[in-house]
């Protein structure tokens, strides 16, 4: 199957700007000049591509070619670079990262891999259960993720573990939980969730036997305010040790249950394929982990 290093560019950039309009924009190009080049695609494939949504998507044979499309242009940017690095550097690295380590760690590491790469990086935030998908659609080309399988094509490597605790403020626990963690309690107290995927508080719940009861809960889906709506009182949940390590060790939060942590082990699942950037970015993201990654327990009294 022959298809021109064009029509890959023009497939992803469809994707990227969600239209065959905003796709001809990108390109210079006029919008029948697009999708003449998707039309003779579709033609040499023998299927279709891409889905007429608002924004466009691929069907499962366009997101393998759009896997395809990136990493063809990744290897000609990093051709590129090695030829005239004056000239090329500063290409765009898509990435899925979760919220949490957005919040903490993450943006430290990617600072330090844009110095060291001179690379441009667009992360999309996605709940680290989930984020494989944009890995298997060729929409990113490395992800932080909790899944340990590589997705077809892709490399995982585990860089840490992220340990969460269950927390909530002391006007919390004096008001709903005076008495400890009995199962009546919890079935009133609120917790506050990241979003419907979240699971994290109720695995704790499951862990002190739980399982069955579902208390009331806020949604909250940004990770410092996440944080913020725990530290006020809103209800209790699961917070990561990078973020409630300050507040505990000053009792603005204080732990509901300090032997029973969840741990979530962090993958770094990356395109196979040799590149500079890539290579460089992967480990830059990994030092950064083990560093950020130690799980000892905060120190507070």
């Amino acid at each position: 199957m022959d298809l021109p290093i064009e029509h890959l560019r023009t497939l992803a950039a469809v994707i990227d700007e969600g239209s065959l309009e905003g796709a001809a924009r990108a390109l210079h190009v006029s919008p029948s000049a697009v999708s003449q080049r998707v039309r003779s695609m579709e033609e040499r494939v023998g299927t279709v591509l891409l889905l007429r949504t608002r924004p466009v998507t691929t069907t499962a044979a366009g997101a393998t070619l759009l896997r395809a499309a990136r990493q063809v242009s990744r290897v000609i940017d990093d051709a590129a670079t090695e030829l005239d690095e004056s000239s090329t550097r500063g290409s765009l690295v898509k990435l899925v990262i979760n919220a949490d380590s957005l919040a903490t760690w993450f943006v430290p590491a990617l600072a330090r891999a844009a110095a060291a790469t001179g690379a441009r990086f667009e992360v999309l935030r996605a709940d680290e259960t989930v984020s494989t998908e944009k890995l298997r659609s060729g929409e990113v080309m490395a992800a932080l993720t909790s899944t340990a399988e590589a997705v077809p094509g892709c490399v995982s490597e585990l860089i840490g573990v992220d340990r969460y605790y269950a927390v909530a403020s002391p006007g919390f626990i004096a008001a709903h939980l005076p008495n400890g963690l009995t199962k009546a309690a919890l079935e009133r107290a609120p917790m506050v969730e990241f979003d419907r995927h979240d699971m994290f508080q109720q695995r704790f719940l499951s862990n002190l036997g739980h399982v069955e009861i579902a208390p009331p809960r806020h949604y909250v889906p940004s990770s410092a305010e996440f944080a913020t709506a725990v530290e006020l009182g809103m209800g209790w949940g699961m917070l990561p040790r990078l973020q409630c390590a300050p507040q505990l060790a000053t009792g603005a939060l204080v732990e509901l249950a300090p032997d029973e942590p969840l741990d979530l082990p962090l993958y770094w699942q990356r395109w196979n394929l040799r590149s500079p950037v890539l290579d460089e970015l992967s480990a830059i993201i990994a030092d950064e982990a083990k560093q950020a990654l130690n799980f000892a327990k905060p120190e507070y009294s």
